[in-house]
């Protein structure tokens, strides 16, 4: 097997597992608040990234950190899992799956306008356009079926499922300057992570563990959020020519993840949660093209 079928191989699982972490968030949910979910959620991402780095014979990496490095990673780690999944999973907390997902996908126009002021890049009226068709999709995804579902939108979730793509937004941009190896910065982002989480469950919930369905969710999202499905990306991107191709594929996850809410949720999918997606989309993908250009 020659390696762009390998790389699509791999980005295929990776897309298939990131479209049903959304059915995985809200089945762990039902049983832990937010604060516990990211935490537990955490420490199984850690465990895991250790024995992959283990695997890979990349464990003295860590201990080879500069200090500068070791302060980058406290930064990080704070951004990372730290506050962006607690507002992530404050926005799943409080929206149906079908909403929360799909909004988090505008990250990629968010980072265009924050690369202006940080990256000193310039924006183009291509981007302004592509920025008024994804917030076209919020609007109609926010609708819940219609202008009468506005009344049963919690605004507040909206606002954190969108104010999570600002943040992911701002931590690709500090990541993408850390030339470490991709694993090492994940794995020591998490750890350090999950050393700020302790006093937030300490403080704001409890240790408690409830063993029924949500444990198991907790520990799939962990595995297939972050852990094992980042590192077949990273494989894909590495085995394939077409970074673009590849990339694209992404796509596909938001729509297949609607069919996972719909037959384990038993969510009720509206008409303007596809219309939606597909205008979010629309603006990811002309955005693409003003960078291409």
């Amino acid at each position: 097997m020659n390696s762009s079928k390998k790389a699509y191989i791999f980005a295929g699982l990776a897309v298939l597992f990131w479209s049903t972490v959304a059915t995985s968030f809200k089945l762990a949910l039902r049983e832990y608040d937010f604060i516990q979910l990211i935490f537990y959620a955490s420490a199984v991402t850690v465990v895991l990234l250790f024995f992959v780095l283990l695997f890979q014979k990349k464990t003295n990496l860590i201990f080879k950190q500069t200090r500068r490095q070791w302060s980058y990673s406290l930064l990080m780690g704070a951004f990372n899992p730290l506050l962006y999944y607690l507002v992530l999973f404050k926005a799943y907390s409080l929206l149906p799956a079908q909403v929360a997902q799909p909004l988090n996908m505008i990250w990629p126009i968010t980072l265009a306008l924050l690369s202006v002021p940080m990256l000193k890049q310039k924006i183009s009226w291509i981007s302004f356009f592509a920025l008024i068709i994804s917030f076209g999709g919020v609007f109609f995804i926010s609708s819940q079926g219609g202008l009468e579902g506005f009344k049963n939108t919690n605004l507040l979730g909206v606002a954190l499922a969108v104010g999570s793509s600002v943040l992911w937004s701002l931590y690709w941009i500090f990541n993408v300057r850390d030339r470490r190896d991709e694993v090492i910065k994940l794995f020591l982002n998490f750890a350090i992570g999950l050393v700020f989480l302790f006093p937030v469950v300490a403080l704001f919930s409890s240790f408690k563990i409830s063993w029924g369905l949500g444990f198991w969710a907790v520990i799939y999202s962990g595995i297939f959020e972050v852990g094992i499905t980042y590192v077949l990306w990273l494989k894909a991107m590495n085995l394939t020519s077409t970074n673009a191709k590849i990339g694209n594929l992404v796509f596909f996850a938001p729509f297949l993840s609607l069919v996972f809410i719909r037959l384990i949720l038993k969510e009720t999918i509206y008409v303007t949660t596809f219309i939606g997606l597909i205008f979010i989309i629309a603006g990811v993908l002309v955005q693409q093209l003003d960078q291409r250009k």
